[in-house]
């Protein structure tokens, strides 16, 4: 597999998806060690599927009401379940500069058995958006992602010219 992520990187093979958290953050597992950790998606940003902190600056950004939010994070959460759902074998590319985010996650391009980057799709189809507080060396390539989602009115921009 060739992917063109800013080196030096780590490459995690063996790991399956054990839940699907929302659209941007998932929980894997290790195939012989069992261990467990989040993953949280370089690069993008989705809708939140419940009312949390996040949820309330989002509301003051979009000036979208919080359920008409939601109702966007579970149309990306099942998205996400859609492509990559528990039991999905995944490899993980992290960046060693850039590896936990504020929150101790770690991040990371989640690679499918096909070879699509899960961030890649979610950008392409318009189910997330592009944002640079979990900074990536592909963020250049994620905004034209983004922007195209947003010309064409793929995935929550059928509904909202931005969010």
């Amino acid at each position: 597999m060739q992917y063109n992520a800013k080196a030096p990187y780590l490459v995690e093979t063996h790991w399956q998806i054990e839940e699907v958290l929302d659209g941007d953050s998932i929980i894997i597992c290790n195939l012989f060690t069992h261990l467990r950790k989040e993953i949280r998606l370089y690069g993008l940003d989705a809708p939140e599927v419940k009312y949390n902190r996040k949820m309330k600056e989002d509301e003051q950004k979009t000036h979208l009401a919080a359920q008409f939010l939601i109702q966007l994070g579970l149309e990306a959460l099942h998205y996400v379940l859609s492509v990559a759902p528990p039991k999905t074998v995944v490899t993980i590319i992290t960046e060693q500069d850039n590896f936990y985010d504020y929150w101790n996650r770690q991040l990371g391009y989640v690679i499918l058995p096909g070879g699509e980057c899960l961030n890649d799709l979610l950008l392409i189809n318009g189910y997330a958006k592009v944002t640079n507080e979990y900074y990536c060396g592909r963020l250049a390539e994620f905004q034209k992602m983004n922007r195209k989602a947003q010309l064409k009115k793929r995935g929550i921009y059928k509904r909202v010219k931005r969010f």
